[in-house]
């Protein structure tokens, strides 16, 4: 082959070529689907089982519309915790000052708020960056004096619960103005009319479908075209079909109840931004490979201080976002506020596929780890059971959680 000649399209990986594969190539076997990645798909099959089986025990009262809403107004701070603390296990560590963070930068919120008449914006500005403030403390310990990450937490959910009482004086705060309140209680409504039912509501939960689907196929055609396995393209549009049906069935719902949750738009920002962050971005992967070989990492020249530092300033980044929103949702600031949510998100992390040791996990399992959580939780507590069965319950799945992630890394082991 002369040096102006050139190789077939194919082997030149050209879109137009690609293009062109995406709608013939790939594999029709379910099995081989299914066990390629079984982190990723057990969890979504769990999370169907799961919410069809509390819809039976609840009689529907579970998948109704008012229900749902509450879902999502109830567990949302403990979802953008999630997607912080996949990152930070992704990269090998652990967070346990979050609880606190979240009752630290709600509290000081609500004393600029309420205590001493602020703009409601000025307190939230206010909260990101003493939540900010947090993260880059903890950077700085883990990341440059090299101290593990359990022990700086730990001491800084000690910590920040104790400013916590101090900023607040051991005692609760609340009121908060109505506009502030709209954050985590707030609903777009009526933007483009509709009869019984909220019109925009549906067209979002449209426009999401219709950039999963062009999104799926993207990454489909580059799959393809770097000769990485791929379904079969009936299946494809099958999977594209099922998730369309799920998304639309829950705008529906959600439609005829009071409308888009301002906090779901929030979490849905933060959820696309955070996946294309760890998915496509130089950042991520220096993340995964942080996590995933750490010597490996160091030799390849990535600069593990300076990434470990701004994973954790982004978890306190994130810890202000959830204290924000738990504080306006409970409509005040109290001492105990937060309690819990670390392991909450932690297990949502962990239950959405992360692995123990680092290196495995994505922002979408974590969600669909936490709406797990979520619909568990609700779902018991619609049918009346008492607290300490939940807890039972939650710790069990926690444990069968990270026994499959051990089960299925050794299964790989065997495999090769």
């Amino acid at each position: 082959m002369t040096s102006t000649q050139r190789p077939p399209a194919e082997d030149r990986g050209e879109p137009e070529s690609a293009q062109a594969a995406a709608l013939h190539t790939g594999t029709s076997n379910l099995r081989t689907l299914v066990t390629r990645n079984m982190r990723q798909s057990g969890i979504y099959v769990a999370f169907v089982v799961i919410v069809a089986l509390f819809a039976i025990l609840t009689d529907g009262v579970l998948l109704s519309p008012g229900n749902i809403t509450n879902i999502v107004l109830q567990y949302s701070y403990i979802l953008v915790l999630a997607i912080g603390m996949v990152i930070v296990i992704i990269a090998g560590h652990i967070d346990l000052s979050v609880g606190s963070v979240v009752a630290l930068t709600g509290a000081v919120s609500a004393v600029l708020v309420i205590q001493q008449g602020y703009a409601w914006w000025i307190g939230i500005l206010a909260a990101l960056l003493v939540g900010i403030a947090v993260g880059a403390w903890h950077g700085f310990w883990i990341a440059y004096v090299g101290i593990p990450a359990f022990i700086v937490t730990l001491a800084g959910m000690l910590l920040f619960r104790g400013l916590t009482l101090q900023v607040l004086d051991n005692i609760s705060l609340s009121p908060f103005p109505a506009d502030y309140q709209r954050v985590a209680s707030g609903f777009l409504n009526g933007l483009f009319g509709g009869q019984g039912y909220d019109a925009f509501t549906l067209f979002i939960g449209a426009f999401a479908v219709a950039g999963y689907a062009v999104s799926g196929f993207r990454t489909r055609v580059a799959r393809i075209r770097y000769r990485q396995p791929v379904e079969s393209f009936p299946l494809f549009v099958a999977r594209v079909l099922a998730v369309g049906a799920v998304v639309m069935s829950f705008a529906w719902q959600l439609a005829h109840a009071r409308g888009l949750p301002i906090v779901l738009i929030i979490l849905g920002v933060l959820v696309i931004v955070y996946a294309v962050v760890t998915k496509r971005t130089v950042f991520g992967r220096q993340v995964y490979a942080i996590g995933g070989n750490l010597s490996a990492a160091l030799l390849s020249g990535v600069r593990v201080r300076t990434v470990n530092f701004w994973i954790f300033v982004n978890m306190g980044f994130l810890s202000a976002v959830a204290g924000v929103i738990y504080s306006s949702r409970s409509n005040g600031a109290q001492p105990a506020a937060g309690t819990m949510f670390e392991l909450d998100a932690i297990a949502a992390a962990f239950i959405g596929g992360a692995a123990v040791t680092g290196g495995v996990g994505t922002v979408v399992g974590a969600m669909v780890g936490g709406l797990i959580m979520a619909v568990m939780s609700n779902g018991m507590q619609l049918m009346g059971v008492d607290q300490s069965v939940q807890s039972v319950v939650k710790g069990l799945v926690l444990m069968l959680a990270v026994a499959f992630d051990i089960w299925n890394k050794r299964r790989g082991g065997a495999v090769r």
